[in-house]
């Protein structure tokens, strides 16, 4: 017998589906990422209405089924409704969202990635957003299995000597005596900021102070290596880019 289950989740995206319904993607400790339909949640009486909201932090109740779950209840922990009214923190949320979507197939737990989500976007409203961002991506791909390589050349295997290259098809860094062409380069300055990101404790973030131009190249690299990791850019990185008269995730 189906039993319907009951998890927290955080909810990534939502859309209209039908007439009255909302189909929602949720991304849960326990059960990792999830396709549910709210069905009438866009109907005022709805008790679903204003609860199915992209990033809101839910208790949900759903009743499995053969393509889609079924939510049944779903009882907002935390709403995140500045991350909805803030079109700066908008973007930023969704690049993490988006991101945590495509990273990680139906029904793969992951509980770490779910607690850097978290984290990431209650700090997107305390801290410098871009930075914040910046922090959550780098760790939500390591825990994809995609750890940025820059102890070692990737090409050679010898251990690599700053400034060298960053190769974001082949995962890493690359010694100026290897074929470089059309690299990203990579400093000191970069591959510590990176490593920090990479190891920022959320419980106690530190203050942050970062030159714009080790930003800029940090995101440079950044958006490379996650093009090539899913083979595609992302589609909240085209929006941001797009966007007029507010902070742009790849340059200052």
């Amino acid at each position: 017998m189906i039993q319907q289950y009951v998890t927290e989740a955080l909810i990534l995206s939502v859309r209209d589906m039908g007439e009255a319904d909302r189909l929602a993607v949720l991304f849960s400790r326990e059960h990792g990422k999830l396709s549910a339909a709210a069905y009438g949640a866009r109907r005022p009486r709805s008790r679903l209405a204003g609860t199915v909201q992209s990033f809101a932090q839910v208790s949900v109740s759903l009743m499995p089924g053969r393509n889609l779950d079924t939510i049944g209840q779903c009882e907002v922990k935390r709403s995140f409704r500045e991350l909805r009214e803030d079109l700066v923190l908008m973007t930023y949320a969704a690049f993490l969202t988006e991101l945590v979507a495509e990273l990680w197939p139906e029904r793969s737990p992951e509980p770490s990635a779910y607690d850097v989500l978290t984290f990431a976007l209650a700090f997107l409203s305390e801290r410098n957003p871009r930075l914040v961002s910046l922090a959550g991506a780098w760790q939500l791909l390591a825990l994809a299995g995609f750890h940025p390589e820059y102890e070692r050349c990737v090409v050679c295997g010898q251990l690599l000597t700053l400034p060298a290259f960053f190769d974001s098809c082949a995962g890493g860094g690359v010694c100026p005596t290897c074929e470089h062409a059309g690299l990203q380069p990579l400093d000191d300055a970069v591959c510590g900021f990176i490593d920090r990101l990479l190891n920022l404790n959320w419980q106690q973030p530190p203050a942050f102070k970062v030159t714009g131009a080790v930003l800029l190249q940090a995101e440079k690299i950044l958006i490379e290596f996650i093009a090539h990791r899913l083979e595609r850019p992302l589609k909240s990185i085209r929006f941001i880019q797009m966007m007029k008269g507010t902070e742009r995730l790849e340059e200052r």
